[in-house]
């Protein structure tokens, strides 16, 4: 069984649909739908729009109504097979009357698979894999998170050419440049959690929000999360409205993670001080790193990571550069560095 020509348009569409900007994050993944005719036209489509809201292919069956029957389902994901705040996609499909279902993406949530059974076991015809990889790209952290239990987790941090973070009287603000700064702002928004330590909050009473080109808070914002055993004041800018706040009680990066994966979260955005970034490194948990080199000296003054006990270049943590690329002009120029994990043997 192969696709045609349609429905590789269709996917590409429902790719399309799955990314759409200003969805919530949460713990479902992004999904988009495309219904097809048997003469490859477009009946309807939809896509996810966030936790309790319609299924991408219950919101493209709603559309189709009746037309639905006899159709084909172009999915990002494989259907699910469970009962979550709303009903089975895979049931929404039979009763509906779907002849075919092509699908990209195989669920790895073991309570929500099965679907494609399910849906050959009713007499459709099923086609998996179509695109698989993108689908799996346009779903990153939500896949990680499923398939390793716990969140991704993505390290940022801003320093000089001398690998400073902050000057020697414990002032940081502002080593990287204007665009920089909004740069981070659109990757932060991409992530459903911003990690802090208490340290930072303490020295810093960081805001640490999520904000648009006119440094307005957007209205979707990431749950901010204060990790560290010191107590830090109630009236912190961090516990500030709008968006959710939460104390996680520990100094240990694995039981951090498991608290927040327990509440559904998929994304860390990890912006601490040097002695968390180095935890979190230490423990083998982070995932991915934006690094942004300000053309600047300090001399002195905190490094960006803290001890990591190497005492051999033998032994140092290495990371391979995906990409490199210069933010700004001028004085105001920065390079950011994107870096992961460095395969084995390499």
């Amino acid at each position: 069984m192969t696709t045609t020509p349609a429905e590789q348009a269709a996917m590409r569409r429902a790719l399309s649909l799955a990314a759409t900007p200003g969805v919530p994050l949460g713990p479902n993944p992004r999904v988009g739908c495309v219904l097809l005719a048997d003469d490859g036209t477009e009946i309807a489509e939809g896509f996810h729009r966030g936790a309790g809201t319609p299924h991408a292919e219950v919101a493209a069956l709603t559309e189709a109504g009746d037309a639905a029957r006899g159709a084909t389902a172009v999915v990002t994901l494989e259907p699910c097979n469970h009962t979550g705040r709303t009903g089975p996609c895979v049931e929404a499909l039979i009763a509906a009357g779907v002849r075919r279902v092509v699908f990209a993406q195989r669920d790895p949530n073991p309570v929500a698979a099965g679907g494609a059974a399910a849906l050959q076991e009713a007499g459709i015809e099923v086609e998996a894999g179509v695109m698989a990889t993108v689908a799996r790209g346009v779903n990153r952290a939500w896949t990680f998170a499923v398939e390793h239990q716990r969140p991704f987790v993505t390290w940022k941090f801003a320093t000089t050419l001398d690998g400073r973070s902050a000057a020697a009287d414990g002032t940081s603000r502002w080593i990287s440049g204007t665009d920089a700064r909004r740069d981070t702002h659109t990757l932060r928004a991409e992530c459903d959690v911003l990690l802090v330590g208490t340290g930072t909050v303490l020295i810093d009473n960081p805001q640490f929000n999520v904000r648009d080109e006119l440094d307005q808070p957007v209205e979707h914002q990431p749950l901010r999360a204060v990790m560290g055993e010191r107590e830090v004041p109630a009236d912190s800018r961090i516990f500030d409205a709008p968006g959710e706040a939460l104390r996680l009680q520990t100094r240990d990066p694995a039981e951090a993670l498991k608290q927040l994966y327990a509440a559904g979260r998929q994304h860390v955005w990890l912006e601490g001080g040097p002695t968390l970034a180095a935890a979190f490194l230490k423990a083998g948990l982070v995932d991915e790193i934006y690094a942004y080199v300000a053309p600047t000296f300090l001399g002195a003054g905190a490094n960006a990571v803290g001890d990591l006990g190497i005492t051999t270049i033998n032994d140092q943590l290495r990371w391979h550069l995906k990409r490199a690329g210069v933010i700004g002009t001028g004085a105001d120029a920065t390079v950011r560095l994107t870096l992961e994990p460095a395969k084995a043997g390499l």
